[in-house]
């Protein structure tokens, strides 16, 4: 292309500024203006502004290049365009293949949009063109002009976007307008930024401005430079750290040193892999791991995540365990050294281990502890781990909710860790220990998923030999382990779940078992733990039943040793002040320590007036006593319930009246009357069909006007044609008549299983009348009184 092309001649530009015309058409632009004295291409794309660029090319080729104020908008019109652009004149155009127009321009000097003109199909404007004035002294100007020079030379030494040709075209411009535009062309700046410099028409307003614009952008490549060096640095010291560390591995070869130390160490993890043997899929990973490590540069986190993944795999017992003799004479020695009574738990578990020595290979089932609290389900775990000598792990699983705390994270996340059990045999170093899952029960669907169900694969033995948690996500045989679980109720545990275990129940202590534990046990532990010692104190049989009746009537031992292990650290103080106590700790000297009991009397335990009925229900804490009552209140009929009562409970009480209307023969009785039906301790929330036939009891009495016959406990599900239906937890409610004096208990027949598996000693002193029918309650409670016996003349 020849020169006179593309260049126009100083005089020949200098002719057509002075025939600038009036009337122009406008192409918009986008995204950055033009400035004046630049000759530059630009595309044209398909659309209406083609026609106007033909049109243009007719006559003398000047077109108005204005900045949209909106980039998203393609219709220019008076409110999106700015009233300040630049004429240019089109030196050449050539047809594109899609439609559009590349036309080469060069931009004159600046107009302002006076008047649009047209709109359709073009867009034509009048304008006219500002002469430039100072807008200052010469001299203000000079140095403006001075300042903008150094500070670009300064620009272009820091940035190494300048080209030669850009240094070149800054020295060649000595005029104060071109040279502001051309530094403002070649900055970095927002749509209105270069706008606010093509309106500034003053010579000085425009040299402040760029000269603002300018020393940010020196500011900003600066900081960028700064930011570059700190990285550059980091990169070489890495680097020089590398190199050094291969320098070091090359100088331990030469003097025979060998490789470092944790390579070393994963070598020997790999030969006792082989050596074991274990699956192929865990050597072939372990391999790919080390190889991985050694090619991996130690700075790096990924060197992190692949050390603690190798450090697990180390730390986990693959070799099979080792065979141990089961001794059932020691193993039963320990049960009844560390428990007292308890013998159908202790039978179940010497079965169990009875059939593991005839059978090692035997997995049976996972055993699962049920009973209130404190009875000792924990500490029967820790007898059976030392019964085998193996090691024990606990570890709670109460309120978990996220499944991750069972099978693992992925090492994908940050900070991922292996799960519970993983640890456990990581920590244990066995692969055969005993693992107690406490609390089970109270285990909780979050939404990081159901841990319940990640227990699934854990517990049954027909999977648990290939168990894989999410961060090993190996194979790894968990079904050495002896697992054992704790619960106070097994409701709440999924049948899925309790499908794979074997429910062991542990009821609560009666009042005799009580004073033996705290002869043999707690007497001594408590006063030691206090600093005391035992032998300088005694306590009568008399004053222990005290102790267990009017401050401790829970089913397990807890609140007794509570109580206990406060009387004892007053006497401590006492010991400490110098003060007087007694030798033989007496039922005055508990008044004097405790205060006044927690369990006065058994007022609410004995039915004395019509209305009233002693039942026996079972909650997650034990067996315990409800005396319910009733009594007319005027109405239309009906019952009203209180006493915090459940829905199948409130369904029992609507049994029970419908039946003992029908029982009666005189429906009269209960004739423009209503029922009022309360359960004492309204605090506490209770349900259960076992109450039926307490509440037909007490409606019967209220009815009749006869008191229930003392003594008497009952439980028992109640239909509307008076069948007595089984229930659960028959050992707890005859645990808990007996703490409170009930000698006589009234049971369901078809608990007649049930009730032959409770040991004799716990049925001692009680009297029992299994019933099928209500029938026969009210004959044993509510007997009719014979005709013809009044009173003697």
């Amino acid at each position: 292309m020849d020169q006179n092309d593309s260049w126009e001649s100083p005089t020949k530009l200098a002719r057509i500024e002075d025939a600038l015309p009036k009337q122009i058409f406008l192409l918009p632009i986008k995204v950055r203006p033009v400035f004046p004295g630049i000759i530059t291409p630009l595309i044209v794309p398909p659309g209406r502004f083609i026609s106007s660029i033909e049109e243009t090319s007719k006559g003398a080729g000047f077109i108005g290049l204005i900045l949209l104020k909106k980039d998203d908008s393609d219709e220019p019109s008076e409110t999106n365009i700015y009233q300040v652009g630049i004429v240019a004149r089109i030196l050449k155009k050539v047809n594109l293949p899609d439609g559009g127009i590349n036309i080469l321009v060069n931009t004159i000097q600046r107009f302002k949009i006076e008047s649009i003109t047209q709109t359709e199909p073009w867009l034509i404007a009048d304008v006219s063109y500002p002469e430039e004035e100072l807008g200052t002294s010469k001299n203000n100007i000079k140095a403006l002009m001075r300042t903008l020079v150094i500070l670009t030379k300064e620009l272009s030494q820091n940035n190494p976007l300048f080209t030669e040709d850009m240094k070149l075209t800054m020295l060649n411009v000595n005029e104060p307008g071109k040279m502001s535009d051309f530094v403002c062309s070649i900055l970095n700046l927002e749509k209105e930024d270069y706008q606010s410099v093509i309106e500034a028409l003053t010579l000085n307003d425009r040299l402040e401005k760029v000269l603002l614009f300018l020393k940010k952008e020196i500011d900003l490549v600066l900081l960028q430079k700064k930011i570059q060096d700190q990285i550059n640095d980091k990169i070489d010291n890495q680097q020089r750290q590398f190199f050094l560390r291969e320098q070091l591995k090359a100088i331990q070869q030469e003097l025979g040193l060998g490789e470092e130390k944790q390579e070393a160490k994963y070598d020997k993890l790999l030969d006792r892999l082989k050596a074991i043997p274990v699956s192929s899929e865990v050597l072939k990973e372990v391999e790919r791991e080390v190889e991985k490590i050694k090619n991996t540069d130690p700075m790096s986190s990924d060197y992190n995540v692949i050390r603690n993944y190798l450090d697990l795999i180390e730390a986990l017992p693959w070799e099979a365990p080792k065979p141990k003799e089961i001794n059932l004479l020691h193993a039963k020695k320990i049960l009844n050294r560390d428990h007292y009574k308890l013998e159908d738990v202790k039978e179940r578990i010497l079965e169990y281990l009875a059939v593991r020595k005839l059978n090692p290979k035997s997995r049976g089932s996972i055993l699962c502890l049920v009973g209130p609290p404190g009875v000792g389900k924990t500490s029967i775990a820790k007898s059976v781990a030392e019964a085998l000598g193996k090691k024990y792990y606990r570890f709670s699983v109460g309120g978990m909710r996220d499944e991750a705390e069972i099978k693992g994270h992925r090492r994908t996340y940050i900070g991922a860790m292996p799960g519970k059990l993983i640890n456990a045999l990581k920590i244990t170093k066995e692969r055969d220990p005993v693992i107690l899952l406490d609390e089970i029960d109270k285990m909780s669907q979050g939404f990081q998923g159901d841990p319940q169900a990640a227990l699934l694969e854990v517990l049954d033995p027909e999977q648990n030999a290939s168990f894989r948690d999410h961060y090993l996500d190996l194979p790894f045989d968990l079904s050495d382990v002896f697992f054992l679980a704790t619960a106070n109720t097994y409701e709440p545990i999924p049948r899925v779940l309790l499908d794979r275990m074997e429910v062991i129940q542990l009821s609560g202590y009666i009042a005799e078992e009580k004073v033996q534990i705290f002869e043999k046990y707690l007497w001594k532990k408590t006063f030691e733990k206090n600093g005391l010692n035992p032998n300088q104190f005694s306590m009568k049989k008399e004053t222990i039943l005290h102790l267990i009746n009017s401050y401790s009537r829970e089913s397990g031992l807890r609140g007794l040793e509570k109580q206990f292990d406060k009387l004892v650290r007053k006497i401590a103080l006492k010991q400490v002040l110098k003060e007087k106590y007694a030798k033989e700790i007496k039922e005055k000297d508990i008044l004097e320590l405790l205060g006044a009991p927690i369990f006065t009397d058994d007022r609410m335990v004995t039915p004395k007036v019509p209305g009233t009925a002693l039942g026996l229900a079972w909650t997650s804490a034990g067996g315990s006593t409800l005396l319910i009552e009733a009594v007319f209140v005027t109405g239309k009929g009906g019952i009203l319930l209180t006493g915090q009562m459940g829905k199948m409970m409130e369904e029992s009480a609507n049994i029970a009246l419908s039946f003992i209307k029908n029982y009666l023969a005189d429906d009269k009785i209960f004739e423009n009357k209503s029922i009022h039906l309360h359960v004492p301790d309204g605090a506490t929330p209770k349900d259960g069909p076992s109450a039926g036939i307490t509440m037909a009891t007490a409606l019967l009495s209220l009815a009749r006007g006869q008191v229930v016959r003392p003594g008497f406990g009952m439980t028992g599900e109640l239909t509307l044609t008076g069948e007595v239906l089984p229930i659960g937890g028959l050992r707890e409610k005859i645990v808990a008549a007996k703490r409170v004096g009930v000698k006589q208990i009234i049971y369901p027949k078809d608990n007649e299983k049930a009730f032959l598996e409770i040991p004799d000693y716990v049925k001692k002193g009680v009297k029992f009348f299994p019933v099928s029918h209500f029938s026969e309650v009210a004959a044993l409670v509510l007997p009719k009184e014979k005709k013809g016996k009044g009173k003697k003349r």
